[in-house]
C-alpha cells in the first residue's frame, strides 16, 4: 500500500528517518516563504496555504487532498503522532507495517479520544473561542447538510471527541471526508468576521474542523480503529489544568 502520512509543521524540527510513509509539510508556507527550504511546502499545486492562520494544519490536508496520489492519506503533527505504545520516542511511533495491518482492518484509523469530564464539547469550545462560529456552523449544517444534524448535536453534547485533527484514511474515504469539511468551513468563512479576533482565535477553522471529525464519522457510520498518540515534548500539566479551569470560570470570550 502507497500510504503517506503527512506532518503539519510550521518550523524546522526533528522528523521520522521514514521518508517513504512520513512527508513533512510545511504549513503557510506562502506567507514564510524562506522559513524553510527542506521541506515540502502546502503552496504548490492547488492549495490554500495563504490561509493558514486561519484554517491550521488543515493546509496541510487540503494540500494532500488535491496533490497527492496515494492510496491512504494520513494527518500527524510535528509534536504528535500516532503510535501502539505511549513512549515519546520516533522509534515507536506508526510504521509502514502497522499502518498497512491497521488499515487492512477498519478504513480510517484515529486518536484516542480526549475527555473533558466536566464538561460537554461545546462548552469547552465557547469557553475557549467565540461561540458564533459554532452556531454558525450548525446553521450551515442544518441548511446544506441536514442529515450531518443529529451527529453534529449529538457531539456538541458530548464529554470527549477524537480531536486535533489527526487521522489516517483510506484514499476514498479521505476525499469524501475533505470535499465535505472543506466545503462547510468554506460556507462558514463567508459567514465569519475574524477582524476582532486575536492571533490565537483566528485560526477558527482548525478548531471547528476538531468537532466536524466525529460528525462525518458518526452520520456515515465509518468503521474506525483509535490508536495512541504521543507528545514529543514534555508536558506542564500543573499549566495545563490551570488553563483550563481559567477558561471555564472565567471565559475570556463571548
Amino acid at each position: 500500500m502507497n500510504a503517506k502520512l503527512i506532518i503539519a509543521t510550521h518550523k524546522n524540527y526533528e522528523m521520522p528517518v521514514d521518508s517513504n510513509l512520513y512527508m513533512p509539510v510545511f504549513v503557510g508556507k506562502s506567507l514564510h516563504p524562506d522559513v524553510n527550504h527542506t521541506f515540502q511546502g502546502d503552496n504548490t499545486g492547488d492549495n490554500i496555504s495563504i490561509k493558514n492562520t486561519t484554517y491550521n494544519e488543515l493546509t496541510a490536508q487540503y494540500w494532500a487532498w488535491k496533490n497527492l496520489s496515494a492510496d491512504a492519506i494520513g494527518l500527524v503533527h510535528y509534536r504528535r503522532y500516532f503510535s501502539l505504545t505511549h513512549k515519546r520516542s520516533f522509534d515507536t511511533i506508526l510504521n509502514q507495517s502497522q499502518v498497512e495491518q491497521l488499515l487492512a482492518e477498519v478504513p480510517v484509523v484515529l486518536p484516542k479520544k480526549r475527555h473533558y469530564y466536566i464538561e460537554t464539547n461545546y462548552s469547552h469550545y465557547i469557553h475557549s473561542h467565540p461561540a458564533q462560529p459554532l452556531e454558525d456552523t450548525r446553521a450551515i449544517i442544518s441548511n446544506k447538510y441536514p442529515k450531518y444534524l443529529p451527529a453534529f448535536d449529538k457531539v456538541m453534547k458530548q464529554r470527549s471527541a477524537h480531536m486535533f485533527n489527526m487521522m489516517i484514511m483510506k484514499r476514498p474515504q479521505y476525499n469524501a471526508y475533505s470535499e465535505w469539511l472543506f466545503d462547510v468551513l468554506s460556507e462558514l468563512e463567508a459567514k465569519t468576521d475574524i477582524t476582532n479576533y486575536d492571533s490565537y482565535n483566528s485560526r477558527v477553522y482548525g478548531f471547528v474542523s476538531e468537532l466536524l471529525l466525529d460528525v462525518w464519522i458518526y452520520t456515515n457510520a465509518i468503521q474506525y480503529k483509535e490508536v495512541n498518540f504521543v507528545f514529543m515534548e514534555k508536558q506542564n500539566w500543573f499549566k495545563k489544568g490551570g488553563a483550563f479551569l481559567k477558561r471555564k470560570f472565567f471565559p475570556a470570550v463571548k
